[in-house]
C-alpha cells in the first residue's frame, strides 16, 4: 500500500519555487511523480520499500542539467560510529519496486586525491536492491564501485533496465548480483595511475539465477592506454562459492583500452569458473582470443533483452518506456 499523499505529480526546485527543494523532502512529503528543476541537490536520497512506483524526472534539457549527488565513501567517517560501509555510500538508494529516473545524473562526488587518508574508496552513486527500476537517459558518475546494481537477498531476483545512459568509473564500476540489463549506452572507463587501469564489471550473480549483466548495443570506451582495462572479474561476496558472476557483452563496440585477456580474476577465484562472454561485438577491443570466451549462435539466440527482462509477470519496459 501506498502512503497518504503518493499519486501526485510534485515540483522539487532548489530555489525554492516548487513545492520542495530537496528530493529526499519530495519522496517522504509522498509524490510519485517527482519533477526535478535543473541544478545539483546534493544530501543522501532513499526510496523505501513502502514507496513502490516513484519516478524522478529531470526537467532539464540534458541529462547533466539535473545533479542528485552526495560524497561518501566506505571510509567515510559514519557520525553515528565507524565508516559507512560501501552499501551505506550510495549517493542514492532504491529499495521501492517501480523505480523509474529519466533524464538526470546520478553522481558519489567523493574525492579520493582529497583523501589518502581513506584507503576504503568504494563510493556508490545509485544502489538498486528491488525488482522492475528502469532508467533512462541518466548518467552515473563516480570512480570506484559507481552503479551497485543488487537485490534484497542472494536469491531473489531484482531486474534492472538502463537505455540510453552513460556510466563511469574506474575500479568494479558495475557491480552486483541484479539481473541487469544494458541497452545503448556508454560504459566509460575512467583512466588512473595503476596497473591495470581498472575493471568494468564485477557481477555476483547467484548460481541460481540464470540471468546477471547483459550489455546489448554497447560502446565501451576509454581515455587509458590501449591493453590496460578489462572487462570484468567475478566477485564473491564474503567468499561466496555460490556467487556465480555473468556478465554478457553483444553487439557492442569495444576499444582498444579492452586488450587480448579480457577478463581477471579477483582474489582466488578464477575467471574462467565464472560466466564470462562476449557476441558479434565490433571496434579495436573486440579480439577474439582463448582468453575472450564466444557464444554460439544458438546461445546468443538465449541470451537477450526479453529473455533477461520478462520473467513471469513479462516485464517489457525495453518495449514501453
Amino acid at each position: 500500500m501506498q502512503q497518504a499523499g503518493a499519486g501526485r505529480r510534485v515540483v522539487v526546485a532548489g530555489d525554492g519555487s516548487g513545492d520542495y527543494a530537496g528530493i529526499q523532502e519530495a519522496v517522504d512529503g509522498g509524490g510519485t511523480v517527482i519533477a526535478v528543476r535543473p541544478g545539483t541537490y546534493r544530501g543522501r536520497v532513499v526510496i523505501p520499500a513502502d514507496r513502490p512506483d516513484v519516478t524522478i524526472v529531470g526537467l532539464g534539457r540534458r541529462a547533466g542539467d539535473v545533479v542528485i549527488a552526495d560524497d561518501r565513501a566506505n571510509g567515510t567517517p559514519n557520525p553515528a560510529g565507524g565508516t559507512w560501509g560501501t552499501t551505506g555510500s550510495a549517493s542514492v538508494t532504491v529499495d521501492g519496486a517501480g523505480f523509474r529516473a529519466h533524464n538526470l545524473t546520478f553522481a558519489n562526488l567523493f574525492d579520493e586525491a582529497a583523501h589518502p587518508e581513506i584507503t576504503n574508496r568504494q563510493a556508490v552513486a545509485v544502489l538498486t536492491r528491488a525488482d522492475r527500476v528502469a532508467f533512462t537517459r541518466v548518467r552515473f558518475l563516480g570512480n570506484q564501485d559507481t552503479l551497485y546494481a543488487n537485490s534484497s537477498a542472494a536469491t531473489t531476483i531484482a531486474r534492472a533496465y538502463f537505455r540510453d545512459c552513460y556510466v563511469e568509473g574506474d575500479v568494479d564500476f558495475i557491480f552486483g548480483r541484479a539481473t541487469a540489463v544494458f541497452e545503448r549506452c556508454r560504459i566509460h572507463s575512467l583512466d588512473r595511475e595503476s596497473t591495470p587501469r581498472g575493471y568494468v564489471t564485477a557481477p555476483s550473480t547467484d548460481i541460481a539465477n540464470a540471468h546477471g549483466f547483459l550489455f546489448a548495443r554497447c560502446a565501451f570506451t576509454s581515455d587509458a592506454p590501449a591493453a590496460s582495462v578489462f572487462l570484468g572479474r567475478p566477485w564473491h561476496p564474503s567468499q561466496d562459492p555460490n556467487a556465480i558472476g555473468q556478465t554478457v557483452i553483444r553487439d557492442s563496440r569495444i576499444d582498444a583500452h579492452i586488450g587480448p585477456a579480457a577478463w581477471s580474476d579477483f582474489g582466488t577465484w578464477p575467471w574462467q569458473d565464472a560466466r564470462f562472454a562476449e557476441y558479434r561485438n565490433y571496434g579495436r577491443g573486440a579480439l577474439i582470443t582463448p582468453d575472450r570466451p564466444q557464444l554460439t549462435a544458438a546461445e546468443a539466440a538465449t541470451q537477450t533483452v526479453p529473455a533477461f527482462l520478462r520473467g513471469a509477470d513479462n516485464w517489457s519496459p525495453d518495449r514501453h518506456l
